[in-house]
């Protein structure tokens, strides 16, 4: 399988069609931009899971997250048959990242101010994760019609929140600590 095609030379890309139609779309397509970003993200999560011994209790639910990452993709980049989007990411992939922030937050000590992004190097990733996370959440917002999975939307929420309780895990369990943000209005 070569890697190039040279069909992306002119700045646009296809969208993956089930009917085989192929849909041709400008790089800087929204939707381009929506499942560019959350390549991105899949990206940086393998990053912050590097930062990561191999048998850390956290690698599992980020192998599950870079799993249902490739299926946003897929419900983002592929063009939608009679007007329905297709739906790879279901409510309970949502619903395990809801359970995972209530299992770990229940073992975190309670937050009460602002907390810089530090904490090491494996809180520091998941940091940047979280914030990447936020910028795909925003791309999908617009996108947000008939012609979107509307799960993607809530998976894409719901992350960013437990990549932030993960990096205060990583904090406390790594002992990096966390560094309360000094400000005042």
């Amino acid at each position: 399988m070569r890697i190039y095609t040279r069909l992306g030379d002119a700045g646009e890309t296809s969208l993956y069609t089930p009917k085989g139609v192929p849909q041709r779309l400008p790089k800087d397509h929204a939707r381009v931009e929506a499942y560019g970003t959350i390549d991105e993200l899949n990206a940086i999560v393998g990053r912050a899971r590097a930062e990561l011994p191999a048998d850390d209790p956290s690698q599992e639910i980020l192998r599950f997250v870079q799993h249902r990452l490739f299926h946003a993709g897929y419900d983002i980049s592929t063009m939608p048959q009679d007007g329905v989007a297709p739906t790879a990411l279901r409510a309970e992939d949502t619903k395990r990242l809801e359970a995972e922030i209530d299992r770990l937050q229940a073992a975190l000590p309670p937050l009460k101010q602002f907390i810089l992004p530090s904490g090491g190097s494996t809180a520091a990733a998941l940091h940047v994760a979280r914030t990447v996370a936020r910028r795909a959440e925003r791309r999908v917002v617009g996108l947000a019609d008939a012609e979107t999975n509307p799960e993607v939307l809530r998976f894409l929420n719901r992350l960013s929140d437990l990549l932030f309780v993960l990096a205060r895990d990583a904090s406390h369990r790594l002992g990096g600590g966390e560094e309360t943000v000094d400000w005042q209005v």
